[in-house]
């Protein structure tokens, strides 16, 4: 007979199991959360860790917890990456795997196989609604209350989860959407309005993006800066996607460092807000760590989201200021909030299937 106390029941979750069970709403409050608690206690979190095969295969680690949600943990995933001088493209994703412990006992909670989607969009791109997410959290603490028009730049499944965080945290009118493919400009417009109500502007100048805009989101692939910093107007919110990493340079795959803004940016910029300072030299990203080179800006106009909402900076004090939001990388205390209440939902649901492992030592 087996002996209960010395077996672990784990929950498996795959990929049928944890599709479309988050709403943005729910998830960009969970993002929130965990912000808050990587600032309050930031020893359970870490920067993200990559490592790169000869053949361009490459592993993402995301280390860290919720403490108030009681999980600790990691995410991992694996995706094959090849660029051109302009694009990074990626010829083969793998499923995102999460592996979820109790951090008040140790005791291992779930293993979480595949894409968490949104409740409506389903998929659309990998890491999508955590990584729009965030961008919602950027939004409600730095946006101008009564921002209207929203300028973007992309037409993918980023883009379209990010317009639809957009919506939910500010009273948008007009979404103006730009793309070199007059194509994908179409298509987007075509999902994008069924989804959140607003008017929908097709733009084939990409410097109509900024005039007028009170948000300028950029979801590309882009290698090269999208826009110029010029051409940001007083008060704009600035939200760029694109965390490069100093491996694609030191493996050959780059001659250069990734960045969708330029330098002019975050000149223009009041405040910079970074998801993760340290990355930002770990992994020497260009967009942030090029301008801090050439002295363009220095250090202490870069403050961490976590600090923004827990009020340990005040964020935009002013209608006027410039403020750039750099969600340069995914965090665990992102990934494991959202993981952490799709596996709560999963467990209520019945969904998935039990593994019982015995405890160390007892096998």
């Amino acid at each position: 007979m087996t002996d209960r106390a010395n077996v672990n029941s784990v929950l498996f979750l795959g990929p049928s199991d944890v599709k479309d069970v988050v709403s943005m709403k729910e998830a960009i409050d969970l993002v929130e959360r965990g912000y808050g608690d990587a600032a309050a206690y930031p020893i359970i979190n870490a920067p993200r860790r990559r490592v790169h095969s000869p053949e361009g295969v490459r592993v993402s680690n995301f280390p860290g917890g919720v403490p108030s949600l009681g999980v600790i943990g990691s995410l991992t995933r694996g995706e094959s990456v090849s660029h051109d001088p302009a694009n990074q493209v990626y010829p083969y994703r793998e499923h995102p795997v999460y592996v979820l412990w109790d951090s008040k006992t140790a005791r291992l909670k779930a293993i979480l196989v595949g894409e968490l989607t949104e409740k409506q969009v389903g998929f659309s791109s990998v890491m999508a609604l955590r990584t729009a997410a965030t961008t919602g959290v950027g939004i409600r603490h730095l946006a101008r209350k009564d921002a209207s028009v929203c300028g973007v730049y992309g037409t993918g499944g980023q883009a379209l989860h990010k317009v639809m965080a957009c919506a939910l945290e500010r009273p948008i009118k007009t979404f103006r959407i730009y793309s070199r493919n007059a194509a994908n400009r179409k298509r987007f417009i075509e999902q994008a309005s069924g989804l959140v109500k607003a008017r929908f502007e097709e733009l084939t100048d990409p410097r109509e993006v900024c005039r007028g805009a009170d948000i300028i989101i950029c979801a590309t692939n882009s290698n090269v800066p999208v826009f110029d910093g010029d051409w940001l107007e007083p008060g704009c919110h600035v939200i760029t996607v694109v965390g490069s990493n100093n491996a694609l340079v030191k493996g050959g795959w780059l001659e250069k460092g990734r960045r969708e803004n330029d330098d002019r940016t975050c000149e223009r910029a009041d405040i910079i807000v970074t998801n993760w300072r340290e990355s930002i030299e770990q992994e020497q990203q260009a967009g942030l760590i090029e301008p801090l080179n050439a002295g363009v800006i220095t250090w202490d106009k870069i403050v961490e989201l976590g600090d923004i909402v827990a009020g340990k900076h005040p964020g935009r004090t002013s209608d006027d200021q410039i403020t750039y939001h750099a969600n340069n990388n995914g965090t665990a205390a992102a990934d494991l909030a959202i993981a952490e209440r799709v596996y709560e939902t999963c467990l209520k649901a019945g969904r998935g299937t039990r593994l019982e492992i015995p405890a160390p030592g007892t096998q």
